[in-house]
């Protein structure tokens, strides 16, 4: 045995040599051991035949060759500069021997040399070596969602046979190496969600082969290079959410080279101006435009019409203007067109309701006139429509009116028929004057009698009269209020009987009440059980609940024991009294089972404004979830209320009160003492300044609710409400507080690193998992969802209607909120 050794430790040569023989006997040796030898050659080439037949374990199979040195160099240095916490790169621990048997974790090679590695959700930091540049046969570099810093290695461009590199989801920084230029096989480029500044290089149009570009989520600055838009098979480049200005260049689909392949185009959230260039036209590959939120205006080509393949096309918060061209019609497979905040003029054209695959169709906030085209109801898979705050006038079609609400067509003041309180006007039978008949005839003046004098005399007196009494009246009334102020005996007798409702008379919702004596002021009740006057608001006991932004919250017991919370707002960051009051009113029209009733407000002689809520013990689901003992648990069916009451509250507020909320987290949702939720704060930023509200949104950001987005575009919308409320569920299934720190990333972050390794158990609270054997398929779907609404694309984020759909199909037993006021029945409109 010891003579045979290893098949593996045979040399070359000897290998060869047995392969030479392979016609004659393999037997026939003048050994004295031949056939012992003969016996053992049999069995050694039946173990070989044997593992021909088994396929391979892993992958790809090692070729037998040791790695090369300088990759082996290149791999120990990558090891070095990288922080790994989770222990995946224990197995690079040889002298190289295992690298591309796959014994190494993420590597794959090819005749001894690294062709990829594939290390993505690992949890790595530190940063990347420059001797990444020794791997001279890496095909594909792929590191993405990890927390990755410091600077792209330039040597990365001197790798000639590199086709793909994904390094998105780390916290790169720098430029962008212009170097990459150089890899004339360089297929895909994903740097997105990283904090890289500069331009792009226009060299990266070198790499001829570039199909695939991706910066989006940076803080890249500058124009694109007019080398970029020429290259030939480019087919997709996002650069949204950067710093981008200028205009698109005009050698879009130019001639030349021209991007006849090119289908995905995604611009939005940058500083772009300008107009859309007239070759657009001939991309007609192309299926998606997105250019919202810059600044370019002009008019939509009418070449438009040739991109048959478009499907998005999202214009929205710019300043286009002038008249949709009706080539429109030729974009049959159109399904969401998003005009939304521009300056658009002229007649929604007809020809829209052609393109039967439309599902959603926003063109809000522009100047759009004339009748809304019934064609459009006629669109079968139609599930989003809003046309509000426009000029457009008539009837609003009737199919268009059952399928969406009063919020997709309000603001256009001369359009009818789309709720109970907008019904349109019957027309008028045609009016024919009567002649007058010869028979009447014609009244003669004459001179007042004396009878006539005496009864306007005495109708005189009587209106006179009239008006004393109505003096008097109210000179009785202040002389009342003003004793009310100076004895405290009888005005604590006055409240209680007011309270109990004495010789029958209820509160009147709305009332207005001048606080009497040295306070003055104005106070206004909603409907609500308790009556009180300014008095005894401002004379009660107070003890601080908390401050915020928007000014501090009190809980206040009058002098009959009743307790309300009032909010005291800061005077420097409110609007003026007229305008304030304005909105107010409408925000104490609401009411809904999960939302905290605003029941009065004061407004002080001296600029103070008071908001009165109804008081809620159990405060806060933070302070409900994170501020409690060991002893007092939270089951999975209370947790799925909580859930569901949150999105029936603001859906009502997106539907029906036509509100964002712009700062949903779990400090402002209250439990009441059924331990349903009750959202607050909901419509306060539209008594602020625009200064206060973006402060508003930065703390919210600092607690770990706000939605990437919000970063640049500081503008609330019923997406970033979803991204709000999907953290809230991640922090009812994992108990976590968003504003820990998770390994350096946020709550989203964490739990989908967490569940992209498939350790999914280990995101839910340990309280959930005791019963995970009854819940365990409910707390998954949950958790798939509320990710869902965390998605850094608003555009991917469902609709606050779909999560309530969706979390009643997961736990239907929990669909009828218990709330203890208006359950059970429809919900008002906030008009009635």
């Amino acid at each position: 045995m010891e003579e045979l050794g290893d098949w593996h430790s045979i040399s070359k040569t000897k290998k060869e040599r047995w392969k030479k023989k392979n016609h004659s006997d393999p037997c026939s040796f003048s050994s004295p051991l031949r056939h012992r030898f003969c016996f053992l050659a049999q069995i050694f080439m039946l173990f070989q035949l044997l593992i021909c037949t088994i396929p391979p374990v892993s992958s790809q199979d090692w070729d037998g060759i040791i790695i090369t040195q300088a990759d082996y160099e290149a791999l120990q240095a990558f090891k070095h500069e990288l922080i790994d916490p989770k222990g995946f790169l224990k197995s690079w621990n040889d002298s190289g021997f295992g690298a591309c048997s796959g014994g190494w974790a993420g590597i794959k090679c090819a005749k001894g040399q690294v062709i990829v590695i594939q290390l993505p959700w690992k949890g790595l930091s530190g940063r990347l070596t420059d001797k990444i540049g020794q791997f001279q046969a890496l095909r594909k570099l792929s590191l993405h969602d990890n927390a990755i810093g410091g600077s792209i290695p330039s040597s990365l461009g001197f790798i000639p046979n590199l086709r793909g590199v994904q390094l998105f989801n780390n916290r790169f920084s720098g430029s962008i190496p212009p170097t990459l230029g150089l890899c004339p096989l360089l297929q895909t480029l994903d740097f997105s969600n990283n904090s890289l500044s500069g331009t792009i290089p226009p060299t990266l149009a070198n790499s001829t082969k570039l199909f695939r570009l991706n910066f989006s989520y940076n803080s890249l600055s500058g124009s694109i290079p007019t080398s970029l838009t020429q290259s030939q098979n480019l087919m997709f480049l996002a650069l949204q959410y950067n710093n981008f200005s200028g205009s698109i260049p005009d050698t879009w689909g130019g001639n030349g080279k021209a991007l006849f392949q090119f289908q995905s185009l995604t611009l939005d959230h940058n500083s772009f101006s300008g107009k859309i260039p007239l070759s657009f036209g001939k991309l007609s590959e192309l299926q998606e435009i997105s250019l919202s939120h810059n600044y370019m205006s002009g008019m939509i080509p009418n070449d438009i019409g040739k991109l048959s393949r478009l499907r998005i096309l999202d214009l929205s918060y710019n300043g286009f203007n002038g008249s949709l061209p009706n080539s429109f019609s030729n974009l049959s497979s159109l399904s969401s067109l998003n005009l939304r905040d521009n300056r658009f003029t002229g007649p929604i054209p007809a020809t829209i309701g052609n393109i039967s695959s439309l599902t959603l169709i926003d063109l809000a906030h522009n100047h759009f006139s004339g009748e809304i085209p019934v064609s459009l109801g006629d669109l079968p898979n139609l599930s989003s429509f809003n046309v509000s705050f426009n000029n457009l006038t008539g009837q609003v079609p009737t199919k268009l009116a059952q399928k969406f609400n009063a919020s997709a067509f309000v603001g256009n003041l001369e359009l009818c028929g789309f709720s109970a309180s907008t019904p349109c006007p019957i027309a008028p039978s045609p009016f024919v004057p009567e002649a007058p008949s010869p028979e009447t005839p014609r009244k003669k003046h004459h001179k007042l009698s004396v009878k006539d004098i005496i009864l306007i005399a005495a109708g005189a007196l009587l209106v006179v009269l009239l008006i004393l009494c109505f003096i008097l009246l109210c000179l009785l009334i202040r002389k009342r209020a003003a004793a009310k102020a100076k004895d405290g005996q009888a005005t604590a007798a006055g409240r209680a009987a007011a309270a109990r409702g004495e010789k029958g008379v209820p509160p009147t919702a709305g009332e207005v009440e001048a606080a009497g004596g040295e306070a003055g002021g104005k106070l206004v009740h909603f409907d609500g059980p308790m009556v009180f006057t300014a008095d005894d608001l401002l004379c009660a006991t107070a003890e601080i609940m908390g401050k915020s932004t928007y000014g501090t919250v009190y809980k206040a017991t009058l002098e009959d024991g009743s307790v309300v919370a009032v909010k005291r707002l800061r005077e420097k960051i409110t609007k003026g009294q007229r305008e304030f009051e304005t909105e107010v009113n409408m925000i104490g029209k609401i009411r809904h089972p999960n939302l905290l009733a605003l029941r009065a407000y004061y407004l002080g002689p001296k600029g103070e404004k008071l908001l009165v809520f109804d008081y809620m013990p159990k405060g806060s689901l933070a302070m409900f979830l994170h501020a409690r003992g060991p002893d007092t648990p939270i089951d999975w069916p209370t947790r799925m209320r909580i859930i569901q009451g949150m999105a029936r509250g603001l859906l009502y507020l997106h539907t029906q009160a036509n509100i964002i909320h712009g700062n949903l987290t779990s400090s402002n949702v209250l439990i009441d003492e059924h331990t349903n939720a009750k959202i607050s704060d909901y419509g306060l930023s539209r008594l602020m300044t625009p200064a206060a509200n973006a402060n508003v949104i930065a703390t919210a950001a600092a607690l770990g609710y706000r939605a990437p987005e919000l970063s640049k575009l500081k503008k609330a919308s019923t997406k970033t409400d979803v991204y709000s409320l999907g953290v809230i569920m991640l922090e009812l299934l994992t108990g976590k507080s968003p504003g820990e720190a998770m390994n350096g990333v946020d709550l989203p972050q964490w739990v989908a690193s967490i569940v992209k390794e498939e350790w999914t158990n280990e995101v839910f609270d340990l309280e959930l998992m005791r019963d995970a054997n009854n819940i365990g398929d409910e707390l998954l779907n949950t958790l798939k969802l509320a990710l869902h609404c965390v998605d850094p694309s608003p555009s991917a984020r469902p609709e606050v209607q779909q999560v309530l759909q969706q979390l009643e199909e997961i736990r239907p037993e929990t669909a009828a909120s218990s709330g203890d006021e208006g359950a059970g029945a429809t919900v008002p409109s906030a008009s009635e």
